[in-house]
């Protein structure tokens, strides 16, 4: 056998290794989570908030963290959204490859593996200065923060993918650089755009640290965003922490929960994905 046909064969097995280990994973996660889980996961724990004494066995449910955890990331993922689209147009259809569009995905790029206590630490500095105490809209700062280069880097790599044919064809129509931006740019990379967005929703809505200090927690629903709102990561961490086994399954309850959201939210992704798959240039 000649030595590239042993190292095709080598690399391939090391590959398909790898795979068998990354779903391996993924299925020994998802199992636990699903068997530990689903014996106390029930209508009421969908249903309710917290009872009093919920921590130490009694009655109760996790409304308020579903539902916070929704408030907080759906915000901060419009919030970070308004913000990432711009910042991805800019860099590929304004600044192009000049050392300042360079610099600015470098930021970007140290800014995704900032971890997560900083942005919490930095977003309860700001909202000190402006005088908000622990709250949804705390929350949503630190999370549009956290997601923010998550977003802007993923919309940015998928712009960047577009044939620069197709934009100067459009440039050949007449079109400004702002209508191709969002009249071709943006309708060809739609189905990414979608993915990239979903990416940083599924990043903050399982994140623990940045919303520990600046969303706070309590067991009701928020009714304004200047009140403490829960989350789904905090309230698993407190059922956990509980010396209680039925509240530790309770833990494992809210975590498929958690889990449940985003497969849920991926599947509609993809569907939305394929639609606007339809209207693409190949």
């Amino acid at each position: 056998m000649k030595r590239h046909q042993i190292e095709e064969r080598f690399f391939k097995a090391l590959m398909i290794a790898s795979m068998v280990v990354v779903l391996g994973s993924l299925a020994l996660i998802l199992g636990t989570i699903v068997w530990r889980g689903l014996s106390a996961l029930n209508l009421a724990m969908l249903t309710q908030t917290p009872k009093g004494g919920y921590y130490l066995g009694k009655e109760g449910g996790i409304l308020n963290a579903i539902v916070g955890s929704l408030y907080l990331a759906g915000g901060a993922t419009a919030l970070a959204l308004v913000a990432s689209l711009p910042i991805a147009v800019y860099l590929n259809s304004y600044a192009g490859r000049s050392r300042y569009a360079e610099l600015a995905r470098l930021a970007l790029d140290v800014l995704w593996g900032v971890p997560s206590i900083v942005y919490g630490a930095f977003g309860f500095i700001i909202m000190l200065w402006l005088g908000i105490r622990a709250s949804l809209l705390g929350g949503i700062i630190a999370l549009a923060l956290l997601e923010l280069p998550i977003m802007a880097r993923g919309m940015d790599e998928a712009i960047a993918m577009v044939p620069l044919a197709l934009k100067e064809a459009s440039y050949a129509l007449g079109a400004t650089r702002l209508e191709t931006a969002l009249k071709v740019v943006l309708r060809q990379t739609g189905p990414a755009l979608v993915t990239a967005t979903l990416l940083a929703f599924g990043r903050g809505i399982g994140d623990t640290a940045s919303v520990l200090f600046t969303a706070g927690f309590t067991d009701r629903l928020p009714d304004s965003l200047f009140d403490p709102a829960a989350s789904l990561p905090l309230a698993i961490f407190f059922q956990l922490n509980t010396p209680f086994p039925a509240v530790q399954e309770r833990a494992y309850a809210s975590a498929l929960v958690l889990m449940l959201i985003v497969l849920g939210l991926g599947l509609i992704s993809r569907q939305r994905s394929g639609r606007l798959a339809k209207h693409l240039i190949r």
